[in-house]
Formats: structure tokens, sequence, C-alpha cells
């Protein structure tokens, strides 16, 4: 409870902070030096409007304290300087369940943690804080706190303190703090211990055997197998027995286990989650222990390839550890900022495709099945193109026998991934049949005829709403399925389209989208769908909350302007899935899988059967819409497609053309009747003879051309040559 003296002073100064909150609020504009208010009356203020609800004057308050320009260190000498450190943390606590303060106390919140670990972590606090552990208890307990506060910072020092034979009262306290630091310490000591001398190696040994994680199992059966000192392979022996390891471990698996602990980027390999970095270690007999910054969005990939690294030194044939490696490296390359200097991957190193490559398409597979299950569209598609490049038809004899990765990849819940399975299989030219290879060929079919396409899922409770968040996802060209009530509602219009591009939770009860969530992730069509949430309510802050740091789930207001969704559904798409099929990547896809269609008719491949686009192809040929050029690759393959429908079609769109397209439809209807004979109706057979006899220059040679191709009789030739343009125009009108 406030002190009756602060009460009085605060109501004396009521009005004048009001009239503070208003400027601040309203014109922005700094109160003249002599009436500004300390940074100690800001903080105290802020913390007493809150309490009173006066949430106005507190927002603009703790507004004025963060333009401040304090060091977060600073910030904590403040709150704790002045008494206020427990108001101060209930204070934030009740202010971010408040929607109209819940920004403005999370950013003094983050300004205090950061101070906090600025503190623990500054070298000098640690030095005095190891000092302190051998004195008077108070100062000793408050010492390990902040220092087990510091985490893996503070593992460089307090190894040098354990391996300091003058002070072995220090030593003793230290080695009780490092295991009870637990998985702060694993790491560090993991790297030092193997470079260690035999005294020292051994002592950090038992050290990492108390501490309960297996983390350090690999290291330890390494040590126990290989050191040439007896003592340590001893130690190392006890140590991994402490663990649980067993007595026929494999040494290269155990490392591979850990490289995929930080593929998964599970919390126990994670120091500092939330935080824009972690810690990389080396360790040199010269100087100890080196710590190195490294940004969150690479550490677990750089770890994973560390640690993957260290399985293939050990067993280089074995090809999980290295497509554990590949996949992790080009994770690497596509969460790396842009212009960032990863200290664990140069520059001047190879890209990560190169490697790819390189180690071939039953490697890359793996990637791409590792993918396919953690649903990971950006690393299937990378693995896709590494597949696409290196898999011939002897790689893909394996799908006779059980569905591969490439197999499911076509049913992947993102239409990018599926073209670019289907392409990858198309490129390998399959010679043996598979089950599942009639999809292949419709999905190409598919990127030609709507790549450009994009759809949406709305799941709400009330046709009003749907009905407005639909007239905004239309207008950024998305098609959007039916109203429904539930995913499980909307099953068969999903089952009609590609893919779903986002799925939108429309204002449901905030209780139950976690529940519809998991049901979007349950549906296979769905599982790695972007989704948008949008309800109102301050339940929907703690739904925000939750799933923050979920790049493919955004929780945002249901008051949302247009501008708003757009650029909410741009950045989520964009984070998710990279974005939706631009116009450029529509027709790059359309080219691409027009071409793997005309190599595969070109070929006369029987297991990839073209006819299975012939009617794709006519529809998508039909279209006022379709690019010339697009239309004459399009003949190209019609042309090579034995079935009438084929020949048919490009008859009637060389006689519905005009100028060179026509005379270039004839041509490819003549290649197709030298192919495969005379496919064409009677009306077709008259309309390409009237054409001969009526037209002139390159058209009508070309429409005689075609005449000769389909082999007509001498009652269709001959009075071509005996009454000229008359008697073509007669032969048509009998």
């Amino acid at each position: 409870m406030d002190g009756s003296n602060s009460r009085q002073g605060r109501s004396r100064s009521g009005r004048g902070l009001v009239a503070l909150a208003a400027l601040l609020m309203t014109a922005g504009t700094a109160l003249g030096q002599a009436q500004a208010p300390t940074n100690e009356e800001l903080l105290r203020d802020f913390i007493h409007f809150t309490r009173i609800d006066r949430t106005d004057v507190a927002q603009a308050l703790g507004k004025e304290l963060l333009t401040r320009g304090m060091k977060p260190a600073d910030f904590v000498k403040l709150v704790e300087g002045t008494g206020e450190l427990a108001r101060f943390e209930e204070t934030i606590g009740r202010a971010m369940r408040r929607s109209d303060l819940e920004t403005v106390a999370g950013d003094l919140l983050k300004q205090f943690e950061r101070g906090k670990l600025e503190r623990a972590r500054d070298p000098e606090e640690i030095k005095a804080n190891i000092a302190a552990l051998t004195g008077p208890v108070r100062g000793r307990l408050l010492a390990q706190e902040r220092l087990r506060f510091a985490g893996e910072y503070a593992v460089p020092q307090l190894l040098t303190a354990l391996l300091d034979d003058g002070n072995p009262t220090l030593s003793a306290s230290v080695q009780r703090l490092l295991i009870d630091m637990g998985r702060s310490s694993i790491v560090p000591l993991m790297t030092a211990v193997e470079k260690l001398d035999g005294a020292q190696a051994e002592r950090v040994c038992d050290v990492l055997g108390l501490i309960p994680y297996r983390n350090s199992l690999p290291v330890l059966d390494n040590l126990r197998k290989n050191s040439a000192n007896e003592r340590v392979k001893t130690a190392a022996q006890r140590a991994y027995d402490r663990l649980g390891g067993t007595p026929t471990s494999d040494t290269s698996y155990l490392f591979y286990q850990l490289a995929d602990l930080y593929y998964q980027e599970r919390s126990e390999v994670t120091a500092f989650p939330g935080e824009d970095f972690q810690l990389l270690w080396s360790y040199s007999p010269k100087i100890g222990l080196v710590l190195q910054e490294i940004r969150s969005e690479v550490f677990h990939e750089a770890m994973a390839m560390r640690f993957a690294e260290r399985s293939l030194g050990l067993a280089s044939e074995n090809p999980d550890a290295l497509a554990l490696w590949i996949g992790s490296n080009f994770r690497r390359e596509t969460a790396q900022p842009k212009d960032y200097a990863n200290p664990a991957y140069p520059a001047d190193r190879r890209p990560a495709m190169y490697f790819a490559v390189a180690s071939g398409a039953g490697v890359t597979q793996k990637v791409l099945e590792r993918a396919i299950v953690d649903k990971d569209t950006p690393l299937a598609r990378q693995a896709l193109a590494a597949v696409e490049r290196t898999s011939g038809a002897a790689t893909l004899i394996g799908l006779a026998d059980k569905p591969g990765p490439l197999l499911e990849a076509l049913n992947y819940p993102n239409r990018r991934v599926q073209y670019e399975a289907a392409l990858a299989i198309a490129a390998a030219q399959p010679t043996v049949m598979f089950s599942g290879a009639e999809r292949v060929v419709p999905t190409l079919a598919g990127a030609v005829r709507d790549a450009g396409e994009t759809y949406a899922l709305v799941v709400g409770r009330d046709v009003e709403t749907y009905q407005t968040v639909r007239g905004q996802l239309e207008g950024h060209k998305f098609r959007v399925l039916p109203f429904a009530q539930s995913t499980g509602g909307a099953a068969g219009s999903v089952a009609e389209v590609p893919a779903i591009d986002l799925a939108v939770l429309l204002n449901l009860a905030p209780e139950s989208v976690p529940a519809a969530i998991e049901s979007i992730r349950g549906d296979g069509r769905l599982a790695a769908t972007p989704i948008l949430v949008l309800g109102s309510g301050p339940d929907f802050n703690d739904l925000r909350r939750r799933y923050e740091n979920d790049v493919t789930i955004a929780v945002r207001s249901l008051a949302l302007n247009n501008e708003q969704l757009s650029a909410t559904v741009t950045s989520l798409l964009r984070e998710a899935s990279g974005g939706p099929i631009t116009s450029a990547e529509a027709s790059e896809y359309s080219g691409r899988a027009l071409k793997a269609l005309r190599d595969l008719a070109v070929s006369g491949n029987a297991v990839l059967s073209v006819k299975d686009a012939v009617l794709s192809l006519i529809e998508t040929m039909g279209r006022n819409t379709t690019a010339g050029s697009t239309r004459m690759e399009i003949a190209e393959i019609l042309s090579r497609v034995a079935e009438a429908r084929a020949q048919q079609t490009l008859v009637d769109a060389a006689l519905g053309a005009s100028g060179s397209d026509r005379t270039s439809l004839l041509g490819k209807a003549a290649e197709s009747a030298k192919r495969f004979g005379n496919l064409l109706e009677a009306r077709q057979v008259d309309r390409v003879v009237e054409l001969a006899g009526k037209g002139s220059g390159e058209e009508a040679v070309a429409a005689a051309a075609l005449m000769g191709a389909l082999n007509l009789p001498n009652t269709k030739v001959v009075p071509l040559i005996l009454g000229g343009e008359g008697a073509g125009q007669a032969t048509a009108s009998r």
C-alpha cells in the first residue's frame, strides 16, 4: 500500500502530472527544464497511476521514461535505488494485462531485464561475485544467485577458478556452483575438457558427470575410448556411467543425436531463449575458454553443423549425419540476416547448394524427408532444387517399392513444393512404374493452368463477418472458399483446390482457438498452411503472446483496416511459406512445367504419360488470357499426343487465329497428323481444304501441308488443281 506521505504528495501534484500526460500525448513536446520531472518521479508516478487505473496518464509517463535514453543497467539502478523494486514488478505484471498499457509496460520490462542481464554478465561483476563465493553467507548466496543468472557468460572465469589448485576452498565452491548451474555449464565445459591436461580434464569430467543432463555423453564417450591418459579415461568412464551411457555405444551416433537436438531447437540446448544472441565456444590452452556471440537465428544451425561434423569425422559414410549437416546449412542460409558476418560460416565459404548437390540425390532426398516431416517449406524447396539437379531414373527406382519423399512432396500443403516435386520427378525421366506416378503430370498441368491463383479458407462464427473479410481478401487476389464454421465443414471445398495458401480463424471464442489451430495442423492438406487469427478482447492478447514465436501463425485484431490486413497477410505468408506466388513466379513455373511436359512427350515416357495433361492444356490454350508464346508451347506438346481431341484442338485454334499464329498452329497440326494420322472431324477437314483454296502466301502453304499430312483422298486435292480458289469453295460447300 502507498504511505500517507506519498498519497499527499501525489494528490498535490496530480493535476500537474495529468497536464504533463496531456502534453506528452497530444503535443509530444518536452516540458521546459524547470518543469521536467526527474526519472525517479516518473517511475514512482507511473507505478501510482497504473495502480489507480489512470491508464492514460500512466501510458504517457511510461513513454516519457522510455524516451529519457537511460542505459538498461542505469534503469535497473533507478528501480532498485528508489526502493520501488517490489512495487515495480507487481505493477508491471498488472499493466501487461491491460491492452492500453501492454506495449509500454512490455518495453519497460524488457529494459529492466536487459539491464539485469548486462550487469550480471559484466566480467568485472562476475569476477567480484566469484571472489564473494568464499565470503560471508549472505554475500555468498547473493553471488551464487547472480552467477547462476549470468549463466554461460560466467563459465570461463568459473572454470579458471575450478582449476586453481592454489585455492581449494574456492575451487570446491565453484564445482558445486557449476553443477548447480546445470545446462548452462555443459557446452563450455564440453568444449574445454578435450583440450585440458590430465588432472584438469579429470576434474571437469567429474563435474560433467554430476550435471544430470546427457548432452555431454558424446564427448565423455570419446574420452573414455580414446584419451591417452588412463586417469582421464577412468574419469570419463565414471561420468559416462553416471549419466546412463551404454557400454556398446557408437560415438558417431551420439554426436549425431546431439546435432539433431540443436537442429530441432530443443529447449535443453537453448541457453538464452528469446534473446537476440547465443554463444559459440572455443578453447585455447593459452587463453582458456573463449566465447563469441552469434545471432540466435543461426545459432542452432551452427551447433547442429558443428556436432554433425564431429559425427562425420568418426563415420564419414553416415548418410543421416551428412543429410543433417546439409539441411542445417540450408536453414542457416535461409535464416541468416542480410549482410550478417556469421562467425560460424565465413562469407568466403561455398554456398549451401554446392555441398547439397555434391552429396548426391540419396542424401538430398533424406533432407527432403526431414523437411516434409517438420513441415519446413523453405527447406523442402531447397532440397527439391538439389534433387532435381542430381536425380536420375535409377535414383527413383526405389519409389516402386514404397512412397518416397519426392512422392510425399506432391501432396505437401504448399503449391511451390508440389510443383517443384513434380518437376524433379519429371526431370529424372523415370523408367519404372511406381505408385503415385499418375499424380505427376496433372501437377505439372496445374502449374501451367493456375500457378498464379491463391486460395484462402475462412472459418468463422457468422456469415456477416465472413463476407467482410472475404471482400478484403478478394481485393488482394485471393480466391476465398465458401463459408465454414469448422475445418471439417470445409473439407469438401479444400479437396477441390490445389492447396490452401492462407487459413483465417475469424472471431472465434478465444478459448476455442488452440483447438481450431490443432484441427488445421492435423489436416494433411493444411498442415503447413499459414494461419491468421482475427479476434478482439483482452484474452486475444494472451493468444498473441502464446503464438508470437511461431512464424506460421499471426494473431491480430479484428479491427484491422484493409491496409493493415494486407501488411499482416504479406508478412505472414512471406515468413511461413515464402509469400504468395507472384506473377513472375507463376510465369516461371508455367514455363518450366511446359518444358518438362514437352520433354516427356518427346521421349515418349511410358511412366509419366502426357495424355494425363491433355484436358488441362486444352483448357489453358482456350483462355483469352493465355499468352501467344504459351499457346505455341502447349501446341507443341499437343502435337506429340496421340489423341483425337489434341489434334482437333490444334486445328480449331489455327482456324480461330490469324497471321503468323495461324501459320504456326497449322504447322503443329501437320506434325500431329504426320505422327498419328488423320484424327480430325469431317467439318475440320472441310475447313482446312477451304483455307488451302482461299488462302494465300505462307498460310495457304501451311494449310496445304496439313492436307498432305492428313493424307486426304484425291477428291479433296484435285479440285484445288483444276478449279483454283473456286474449286476450294465448291468443295467446302458440298
